[in-house]
């Protein structure tokens, strides 16, 4: 009888470069919103798998799966990681707040919208906060566009500096 041991560590649904982290049930839009905006800080993405109706045997497996990375992130994060983790996701409201008055106010993100034909109070756009906790990285949209042009174009904002480069 052959037994085969693996010295890998478990690190749970790890893809990719990122923690995946699934859920189930309803969604609470602005919440994933907020945990998206902080992935690439936290290198954590969450990935909703079923809608309101999922059978108890399907949870089971998906709460398994999640509790497994949940360790692995708390290895690589530290024990309080869930508190911070939530810290930023809350706080993301309010420096996407922050984001936007730095984007209205600014000429030439204002020109670049023109470009686009893109109305400021109309904005489809997503924002990602960066390694900095004043650096964010903004993808401006157009969703009357046909699917592979709806990107129109990315900037970088620094709200402490108040400044918005485009990225190429």
């Amino acid at each position: 009888m052959f037994m085969l041991f693996s010295c890998k560590e478990d690190r749970g649904s790890y893809h990719g470069g990122y923690y995946w982290i699934y859920g189930y049930g309803l969604p609470a839009t602005e919440r994933y919103e907020a945990m998206a905006a902080i992935s690439e800080k936290w290198k954590i993405k969450h990935y909703s798998v079923g809608g309101c109706l999922v059978e108890p045997a399907e949870m089971k497996r998906i709460d398994a799966i999640n509790k497994r990375t949940n360790n692995a992130i708390e290895r690589k994060y530290g024990k309080g990681w869930r508190e911070k983790y939530r810290k930023d996701v809350d706080g993301f409201v309010m420096k996407s707040a922050d984001v936007m008055d730095v984007l209205i106010t600014n000429p030439f993100f204002r020109n670049e919208l023109k470009k686009y034909n893109i109305e400021i109070y109309n904005l489809d756009k997503e924002v990602l906060v960066l390694n900095d906790k004043d650096e964010f990285r903004v993808t401006v949209y157009k969703n009357e566009l046909q699917y592979e042009n709806k990107e129109c174009f990315k900037v970088a904002v620094n709200t402490k500096n108040r400044t918005v480069n485009l990225i190429k």
